[in-house]
């Protein structure tokens, strides 16, 4: 049996996607409690966040939504890492700008230590594609696509993608 680079590359890029998505599911949390929301997109639904990228460009005039989106283009897959917004009642605190837990639900506000979370997880993640030499790139645009596109099925309020790309010069670097 003969195995051709582009099938190795092809099923190894997803198993590097899904071992990102346990890395970020065991990195720590504030007070343990997990918040976070995974999913591995490709194909049409890739392409649909593509769009939505080029569309919030073309509405916005933040031009590196179009940028990034042609980076999406490039990808194998990408890597949603999303995180459900709840304070989680630490004293003293107040990193959310707001007094204290309450007043930070009262105005729907974000909570520090839960957007922590997220980076910490996102940061695992990310080591384990590095690991692998997988090509990677943590952004933001890809998050708020899938945001306005509602691909989370439960309450998340911060998103980034980590698209990744196995190929002989990275689509990621020198944008």
């Amino acid at each position: 049996m003969i195995t051709k680079s582009q099938e190795i590359e092809e099923r190894t890029v997803e198993r590097i996607a899904d071992l990102m998505c346990v890395a970020a599911r065991t990195a720590p949390k504030g007070r343990g409690v997990d918040n976070l929301v995974t999913m591995i997109v490709k194909a049409r639904e890739k392409d649909q966040l593509a769009e939505e990228m080029r569309r919030v460009a073309r509405t916005s005039g933040a031009q590196f939504f179009e940028r990034d989106a042609g980076c999406l283009d490039k990808a194998a897959v990408v890597v949603l890492f999303g995180q459900k917004v709840s304070p989680l009642g630490v004293t003293p605190c107040g990193y959310c700008g707001y007094a204290n837990c309450a007043e930070c639900s009262k105005h729907n506000g974000l909570c520090a230590i839960c957007t922590g979370d997220l980076g910490i997880a996102i940061g695992s993640a990310v080591s384990v594609a590095a690991l692998h030499r997988a090509d990677n790139r943590i952004m933001f645009s890809v998050g708020k696509a899938a945001l306005n596109l509602d691909l989370f099925e439960e309450d998340v309020r911060l998103a980034y993608g980590v698209p990744l790309s196995v190929s002989g010069k990275s689509p990621f670097f020198d944008r």
